[in-house]
């Protein structure tokens, strides 16, 4: 009789330690053997939950197989599954512990472009001159308070039609909404730009037509992406939300926190709007936004305690 302890042959009971029981520890890489070993507990323990048919298991490897298809150089299907199901953010909350204070992290995103054009402090970034106009500025401070000198402030958005410059080539201008601004002796930072708006992900693969099936919609709420980098200092990529989106407390791929969501003042009189650089519009609005950055070192040290 096989023996509990006994893991050379397969049982329901013991399926998870006879797979691990194969992984040869002094072969293997530590790190790979831990994460696969794990992995097969957690596989195994949510099969026996779920208890799948074989016709639903194979729908399942399908749904994958059809979600590798979809892949390309230019789309990652796989990471929309990772972002629908909240794994991306995840991730990205367990490697960007910070200090108490420190600007919170969000997900990058699949539409940021490296090496935008630096503009001084006041420029805008809406080239196509489409949306509701908006000013938006701050400090960047470290985490006792200092202002930051020299920091850079990486920020794109969709335009008003709710596509990035990237994704409408030759219909959009070059580097249209996108932007890098440095900090000015006082920390402080400003561009103008069109009030952010929710946008789809793409939906027109497998993993859009999961998120009809579960009755859930794609849209991204409405916010201005923004990386802010220093010497020094943890490399912060997050997001600033409009308050007003109605997508707000659903976004599809969970990027929202509390702490990231902005408050957008309007100001009337076409003067003023002037006054800030938007002549001609009647109205405008503002965003004050601080960024507070953690030192390397603090965000080190959350590492090692997290």
């Amino acid at each position: 009789m096989t023996k509990p302890t006994d893991f050379a042959y397969f049982s329901e009971e013991h399926s998870a330690e006879v797979v691990n029981a194969r992984i040869d520890a002094e072969v293997a890489d530590p790190r790979l053997a831990s994460v696969a070993a794990s992995l097969t507990r957690h596989l195994h323990a949510f099969i026996k939950e779920v208890e799948p048919s074989h016709e639903e298991w194979l729908a399942g490897i399908r749904f994958l197989t059809e979600t590798g298809h979809m892949s390309s150089e230019w789309r990652q299907e796989f990471i929309l599954l990772s972002d629908i199901l909240g794994v991306s953010m995840l991730v990205d909350a367990i490697n960007s512990r910070r200090p108490s204070g420190a600007t919170e992290n969000t997900i990058l995103g699949p539409f940021y472009v490296k090496n935008p054009p630096t503009l001084p402090n006041g420029s805008t970034i809406c080239q196509d001159g489409k949306g509701e106009p908006c000013l938006v500025h701050g400090v960047v401070r470290d985490t006792d308070g200092k202002p930051i000198a020299g920091a850079l402030v990486d920020v794109w958005q969709t335009n008003d039609d709710g596509f990035y410059d990237v994704q409408q080539k030759n219909v959009q201008p070059e580097m249209n909404m996108r932007g890098a601004f440095r900090t000015d002796a006082a920390g402080c930072y400003s561009f103008r730009t069109a009030k952010p708006r929710y946008y789809p992900i793409p939906a027109d693969g497998p993993v859009g037509q999961l998120l009809g099936r579960l009755g859930r919609h794609p849209n991204r709420a409405a916010h201005i992406h923004a990386i802010i980098s220093a010497d020094g200092y943890d490399t912060v990529i997050t997001h600033i939300f409009e308050p007003g989106c109605r997508f707000l407390r659903e976004d599809a791929v969970f990027g929202v926190k509390e702490s990231l969501v902005g408050t957008f003042v309007r100001h009337d009189g076409p003067e003023l709007a002037a006054t800030n650089g938007f002549d001609g519009a009647a109205s405008y609005l503002e965003v004050e936004v601080d960024f507070v950055l953690a030192t390397a070192s603090g965000r080190s040290a959350m590492v090692h305690q997290g």
